[in-house]
């Protein structure tokens, strides 16, 4: 395509079957060149094209529909039929049909009928491309089979390649037809809702027609199809199209909800928050559609080794036929028996030599590896990622956003008239909070969030009024009256400068600051009356998914973080990293991946995608957690999951990715040996050469397609070892916190 005039940048998408063509071009001379190159092409009905289009064939439900549905195996299938006597009397029953003319006449017809595209391929790839590939290779081999008088061979090789290359056309379709499945869980159309009076009225439209600020209705069982937020209603919610996650999720007022989602019980009204095209299951399918562009090291350097590796073969044949007759008087063409000269042998080299098995081993494999990592909620932006992440010896983490949920949540409150230091949810220390609460409910302070939803979890939300003329202490606190009573919530530092306190409670403060929370203070009027105690809590998912990598060979798990080496070593101690690294910038993180990279070698950052940008480019895998449009966009895996645990999938899946891909070479180069070697010293025949090249085609690719169901992702199940050892770190914390009040 690249040759056309006015063609500038051209470029074929395997996954996808699609071809993208820039430049000054018309559309139907780009049709044009691709039918002339003899494949079949659908344009999109307003780019412009004249004449008829071929349209491909559709997806099939069996193989057998497949091959029905194309023109090259129809044909084949016909030529198998014309092919039969000269199999049965010239291989199986050699001697019955000698001399009949009709059966290699019929052979020959068949080899030109299941021949025809191959041999037109042929012609244009060294008249228009000026190259030898595999079909060049195929008609050399069947035409000069004709040609010593081994008629039945010729049909056979072309029979036998075409209905290989619809095997592996077939497989490969279920491969592409796995990723293109993504697209059917995005629904078409959605219910808008419009004000109209004093109702709203219900109008089916397409996705398409959606702009962002508008209210669409999901009823129950429905799809959700478009990005938004909840205006209105409360339901369980089904992610699992996004992020891989089985558990259904409880949704309410304000909370975010994805497009391909299945909704639950409730009905649900949704402001849309994205367009059709930029909504969080359209980025998904259009990074894995692209993925398949950016190719692993592997599979570029069997492309590159292809490329010369089959001219070369024809120069190796040639030899093969010359150097024994010319140099060692050995027969050339022997005219009583075609399959003992060494013309023969060289023909049936061609075909032994044939790389399909070697070229199609490398891609089906990583195709469907992303597609099994998509549909767990792993995003692999490419077969070089796959094959990266098999070959990573250490994992960075950052911490807040992805050891921890990047949010904060109370984890202890005290009284100070509390009567049992041990005890932390007494009458008088939930009123504490209660009172914290009323004031807080009126800021927007992160922290104060934390300590409202605390409230509300624990019913206190209603003790109190919200509190009269609050004011935010700049730095400091933030203070206003309830019931006439002015309470405080402040910083320690602030309340040992403005409140009384006893020394006693100081150290009690001190200790909980020691842990590396942050602790608020609590005052009515001028009297001191307790703490609040928040940190960013560590995710359920994070000890499981270290236990599981160190379970992998990972002995090297190392935090990055800009927080302080108290609160670092807290976080670190819970989830079970082995290296902290505090107080980092972001330049600091930078530097630290680099010092990993030449401690331990390939190295793997895992963060939030909003912050850690520098640190994700500087490693050699950028692992992204959440499916943001800043961590989708900024790494080359993406966890779509706010959950570490698809991280230890998705390096099984790459590891087993490559690992098929080494086993698939493998197998194609000793295969492709060992036939070799019998062509050479004439036992190998031409047809046993095409059976064995299109057998270990369809194995590989079969074995390739292993990707799309296994490894499968693993859920912790409540007995684990990793469950078990995470229920055991939260009672020793809750212990801990209970002792020190």
């Amino acid at each position: 395509m690249s040759r056309l005039d006015g063609v500038n940048i051209c470029k074929t998408n395997f996954t996808t079957e699609t071809l993208k063509v820039h430049g000054d071009v018309h559309v139907a001379t780009v049709v044009a060149r691709v039918q002339e190159l003899g494949y079949g092409v659908q344009v999109i009905a307003d780019s412009g094209a004249q004449g008829p289009v071929e349209q491909p064939p559709q997806g099939s439900s069996n193989f057998f529909q497949y091959m029905w549905g194309r023109t090259d195996t129809r044909l084949a299938l016909l030529a198998a039929l014309l092919l039969l006597p000269g199999l049965i009397f010239d291989e199986l029953l050699p001697g019955l049909g000698a001399e009949n003319i009709a059966i290699d006449f019929a052979s020959v017809v068949a080899m030109l009928i299941a021949g025809y595209p191959v041999i037109r391929s042929a012609w244009r790839s060294v008249r228009i491309n000026h190259e030898i590939n595999i079909n060049v290779l195929m008609t050399i081999a069947a035409l000069g089979a004709v040609v010593i008088g081994a008629y039945t061979e010729a049909a056979v090789v072309m029979v036998l390649f075409v209905i290989g290359e619809a095997m592996e056309g077939y497989t490969a379709e279920r491969a592409r037809g796995s990723i293109r499945s993504l697209m059917d869980v995005a629904p078409r159309q959605a219910t808008r809702l419009l004000a109209h009076d004093d109702r709203d009225e219900e109008v089916t439209v397409d996705i398409s027609d959606l702009r962002v600020g508008d209210r669409i209705l999901v009823k129950p069982g429905e799809r959700i199809p478009m990005d938004g937020y909840i205006l209105a209603g409360a339901s369980s919610v089904d992610q699992a199209p996004i992020t891989g996650e089985s558990r259904l999720l409880e949704k309410g007022a304000g909370a975010e909800v994805f497009a391909s989602s299945i909704n639950g019980e409730g009905s649900l009204e949704i402001e849309v928050t994205h367009l059709a095209e930029d909504n969080t299951i359209s980025r998904m399918i259009r990074m894995v559609e692209e993925a398949q562009e950016k190719r692993a090291p592997t599979q570029r350097f069997i492309d590159r080794f292809a490329r010369y590796y089959t001219p070369a073969v024809v120069i190796v044949a040639l030899l093969v036929a010359l150097v024994p007759t010319l140099i060692f008087g050995q027969t050339l063409f022997d005219a009583a028996d075609p399959t003992q000269g060494w013309l023969y042998r060289s023909l049936a080299l061609l075909v032994v030599a044939c790389p399909c098995a070697l070229i199609i081993s490398t891609p089906v494999t990583l195709v469907s590896a992303i597609s099994n990592g998509a549909r767990n909620g792993v995003l692999f932006k490419g077969g070089a990622f796959v094959e990266s992440l098999s070959q990573i010896k250490v994992f960075a983490f950052d911490k807040t956003g992805t050891l921890t949920k990047g949010q904060p949540s109370v984890v202890a409150f005290h009284s100070v008239h509390c009567t049992d230091p041990a005890l932390s949810n007494c009458v008088d220390c939930e009123d504490v909070l209660a009172l914290a609460a009323a004031v807080e409910r009126r800021t927007g302070h992160p922290l104060a969030q934390a300590v409202v939803d605390e409230s509300q979890l624990r019913g206190l939300d209603s003790h109190y009024p919200a509190a009269d003329g609050v004011m935010v202490l700049s730095g400091r606190g933030v203070t206003g009256q309830i019931n006439g009573r002015q309470v405080t919530i402040g910083s320690h530092g602030y309340f040992d400068q403005t409140i009384p306190h006893s020394p006693e409670h100081c150290d009690a403060v001190s200790q909980v600051d020691a842990q590396g929370y942050t602790t608020m203070l609590v005052s009515s009027g001028d009297e001191y009356q307790g703490y609040i105690a928040v940190a960013d809590t560590v995710r359920p998912s994070s000890q499981a998914a270290m236990a599981e990598l160190k379970v992998m060979g990972f002995d090297n798990l190392v935090m990055l973080t800009g927080d302080n080496s108290a609160t670092a070593e807290t976080v670190a101690a819970e989830v079970g990293v082995n290296e902290v690294r505090a107080n980092c910038l972001p330049e600091d993180k930078v530097e630290a991946v680099a010092g990993l990279r030449d401690q331990f070698g390939e190295t793997a950052m895992v963060g939030d995608g909003i912050n850690d940008a520098p640190a994700l480019a500087a490693a050699d895998v950028g692992i992204a957690i959440g499916n943001t449009a800043q961590a989708m966009e900024t790494a080359d895996i993406t966890l779509m999951a706010d959950s570490l645990l698809p991280l230890p999938f998705a390096v099984k899946l790459s590891r087993s990715a490559m690992h098929t891909v080494h086993v698939n070479v493998a197998l194609s180069l000793i295969i492709k040996f060992i036939v070799f070697a019998l062509v050479l010293v004439g036992t190998g025949t031409m047809w046993m050469a095409v059976l064995a090249d299109v057998g270990m085609s369809v194995l590989v690719t079969l074995n390739g397609m292993r990707m799309l169901r296994s490894p499968k992702m693993t859920q912790i199940s409540f007995w684990s070892l990793p469950a078990v050892r995470l229920r055991v770190t939260l009672l020793q914390n809750l212990v801990t916190a209970l002792c020190h009040g």
